[in-house]
């Protein structure tokens, strides 16, 4: 190519640049009125979340840049209605996180991604950002199951407004059967990619009024803790105009943009979204925005970077071995994510640990209560039992029982009850006898069901009345059809007076020992 073709080629780029602000800027004012629509209907539905039942909302007719891209959305009045299956429709916002989600022929991720993500959440955190859990599917009981599932998963953050669960409806998707074939890619394979990126620029699309910040994950992804305070602190030691932060060097995961940049960039997405992947997409986007066709490719690279920056080590790490693609297996790791951290210590009080359970290698109960690694065991049956004796009696306040780990998600404690014994013998007699009298079921000895593992975590504070406990208990009510974790004990005690009853039990026992050695 000479240096006149060169120069051609870069007057029609700044061209289409020029027209590409132009139509961004039509459909920023039309997403504007999209958000007035959002508070319309906020102020007709406030406090209503939809309990499975379809809720529309109408983005303008006049976007007539979508119409250009995708001429078939002419023929349907609601073809870019998205389905809002339920939400507080909460905006305002500093951090809106996409997660689009399909059918996939095997395993599903998407629950361990969620907990993965609010589990790292402060209630202030939740309380200044949005979970977009966009279900790319068109099959209404598909979309019924999975809103399902997550609204019994996570019916806190559903009602808070943290989770939102929308879908397409069917008129979107233009036919995908006759797609042109590149770059040796299978007829399906080209498929999937175009879909991706139309399911990409829609939840992008709905995301953007509502909040600063659009940050893209997977629904196979795990997180590291503290990811909300590290993405908040990189951003902000940015002092160069930037249009990309990535967080993960994956694909399209943990990629984050301004949010006032979005129908720019979708826009682009769709020029092109017939001809290749979405991570490609935005390289390429990247180029029309800073290279010179005169400067070599260094140089390009050199201007991208001021505009994608990298953020190490990497807050995302891909988990999922199924892909969403039929048939494909992805063992896709970031080096940069480091060792997942498979267990969280504790500062638990002194006690003895016993348990039914087969347990496997050298993972023992004793090493996650002491936070020196997880514990595991093969399959658990009903009337399994793990149980954590103090050496002396103690006023527990909270407990955290979490099961499961990132390398093995599905290894949790199902139909299982967290039950306390009661210190008093007096009281532990009465239990037997009559039953409860703090509103929780009493077993035949003495101990008192206060909780149970929901999504692998039993989590929860103690009624104070009880007075003093002797053990807690992990029950097993039914057979489990997978191996159980423990990846994380957390007991917290009554500070003031079990630091008196431990420390006179140090004083006691140190006398002791200079007693003898006095003798």
């Amino acid at each position: 190519m000479n240096q006149g073709q060169l120069l051609e080629l870069q007057q029609r780029l700044l061209k289409a640049e020029k027209e590409n602000k132009k139509r961004s800027q039509e459909l920023s004012r039309a997403l504007n009125e999209f958000k007035l629509l959002v508070a319309r209907r906020i102020n007709m539905t406030k406090n209503d979340t939809v309990d499975m039942k379809w809720k529309e909302l109408k983005l303008p007719v006049h976007l007539t840049n979508l119409y250009y891209y995708l001429p078939h959305l002419q023929e349907y009045e609601d073809a870019i209605s998205p389905n809002v299956i339920f939400g507080q429709q909460r905006t305002g916002v500093s951090l809106v996180m996409g997660i689009p989600t399909v059918k996939r022929e095997k395993q599903n991720y998407l629950i361990d991604t969620l907990q993965s993500l609010i589990h790292q959440l402060s209630e202030e955190q939740k309380k200044d950002c949005i979970i977009i859990i966009f279900i790319a599917e068109v099959d209404a009981d598909y979309v019924k199951s999975v809103a399902e599932s997550v609204k019994t998963s996570f019916p806190r953050e559903v009602q808070s407004g943290v989770l939102e669960v929308i879908s397409p409806p069917a008129s979107y998707y233009p036919d995908l059967s006759n797609l042109k074939k590149t770059f040796g890619d299978s007829e399906d394979r080209v498929r999937w990619r175009t879909k991706q990126n139309l399911d990409y620029s829609f939840l992008m699309l709905y995301a953007q009024p509502k909040g600063t910040f659009y940050l893209q994950l997977e629904d196979d992804i795990i997180a590291k803790p503290d990811f909300i305070e590290s993405i908040k602190n990189f951003a902000a030691q940015q002092s160069q105009d930037w249009m990309v932060l990535e967080f993960s060097q994956l694909g399209f995961i943990g990629k984050m943009f301004k949010s006032e940049d979005l129908p720019f960039i979708v826009e682009f997405f769709l020029m092109f979204y017939k001809d290749k992947p979405i991570d490609w997409l935005i390289d390429h986007l990247l180029w029309v925005k800073v290279c010179n066709p005169e400067k070599d490719a260094a140089h390009c690279e050199t201007e991208k970077s001021k505009l994608r920056i990298r953020a190490k080590p990497s807050l995302f790490q891909h988990m999922g071995i199924y892909s969403s693609l039929a048939g494909k297996i992805q063992n896709l790791k970031d080096k940069d994510f480091g060792k997942n951290v498979l267990h969280k210590a504790h500062n638990n009080p002194p006690a003895k640990v016993d348990t039914s359970l087969r347990i496997y290698q050298e993972y023992t109960l004793e090493k996650v209560y002491k936070g020196q690694d997880f514990f595991w065991a093969s399959a658990p049956v009903a009337g399994d039992y793990i149980r954590f004796t103090f050496s002396n009696p103690l006023e527990v306040e909270k407990y955290l029982f979490r099961s499961g780990n990132m390398e093995h998600p599905g290894d949790k404690l199902f139909n299982t009850t967290v039950e306390v014994l009661p210190a008093a013998e007096t009281l532990r007699k009465e239990l037997v006898s009559n039953g409860s009298k703090f509103n929780y079921p009493a077993t035949k000895d003495g101990y008192l069901k206060i909780g149970a593992f929901e999504n692998g975590i039993a989590e929860g504070s103690i009624n104070q009345s009880i007075g003093r406990i002797k053990a807690i208990r992990l029950s097993v009510s039914s057979d489990s059809p997978v191996w159980a974790i423990l990846s994380e004990v957390g007991m917290s005690i009554k500070a003031f007076f079990n630091y008196l009853l431990l420390n006179e039990l140090w004083f006691f026992q140190s006398y002791s020992i200079v007693n003898h050695l006095s003798e």
